[in-house]
């Protein structure tokens, strides 16, 4: 088994490479989908076909954005959280559906990419919904680990020999600092998901965001200090100046 890591486009693809199969640790961006075919086929010289699986840990644009249609280009399967309804849900779920594609964006350019189409399908159909602690199928080395907090699905991948763990946005790495993601959407079940991952002792993590680090006990008692206490979202800075623009006013 080795783990490939590759430059998303605003991410870093963890693709595993087993003699018979290829594993994918989250759904990319649709913009990857060219560079993790060049990838396959040229590095690794293997057909594309080879994929067989990828795990989408959450339905933001880097980490959902590939995998229908690398479906539908390799007949690989799709694994996520078993979850009875859509992230995107509803029209506020189409809202924000659009914002996170326009914060990738975004972000894609603060990097200086070149404008890509990150347009994906807001709905995920999977073929397998995965409990906590399940098995991969097909790989069997991997299970998952249900680590909610930026959103309710989020989902980390264990390999159980080595325990490399990848935890998708979990964790983000900001220079030489660890720090919760943006948004962190349920706080109390992000605190309790940094303390499985402190709890489970890992070898290494794997982040979307940063690489794969080796994490000490300071920084897990860093995170859980800054981890934030109420919903975080990217709305949440606007609406505390305009709350202290108010006070003043009314002082």
């Amino acid at each position: 088994m080795k783990v490939h890591k590759l430059q998303g486009h605003i991410q870093t693809i963890y693709l595993v490479e087993y003699a018979e199969k290829l594993l994918l640790l989250d759904g990319c961006c649709r913009a990857d989908i060219s560079k993790l075919e060049q990838f396959i086929a040229g590095e690794l010289a293997r057909p594309f076909s080879d994929l067989k699986l990828i795990v989408v840990t959450h339905m933001h644009p880097d980490h959902a954005g590939a995998a229908h249609k690398l479906r539908k280009i390799t007949g690989c399967k799709i694994a996520s959280a078993n979850m009875s309804s859509q992230w995107y849900k509803g029209l506020r779920g189409r809202f924000m559906h659009l914002v996170d594609i326009a914060l990738a964006m975004w972000v894609a350019s603060r990097m200086g990419k070149t404008r890509k189409n990150l347009w994906y399908p807001a709905h995920l159909k999977i073929d397998y919904a995965l409990a906590d602690q399940a098995k991969l199928p097909g790989f069997d080395e991997w299970c998952v680990l249900l680590t909610p907090g930026h959103t309710d699905r989020d989902l980390s991948v264990l390999h159980l020999a080595s325990k490399r763990i990848y935890v998708g946005d979990l964790l983000v790495k900001v220079k030489d600092r660890f720090i919760p993601p943006i948004p962190v959407n349920y706080p109390s079940q992000y605190l309790a998901s940094i303390l499985t991952l402190q709890a489970l002792r890992p070898a290494s993590i794997m982040l979307a965001h940063g690489g794969e680090v080796e994490f000490s006990e300071r920084d897990f008692a860093h995170v859980l200090t800054v981890a934030p206490r109420k919903p975080f979202t990217i709305w949440t800075p606007a609406k505390n100046k305009l709350k202290r623009l108010l006070l003043r006013k009314k002082g």
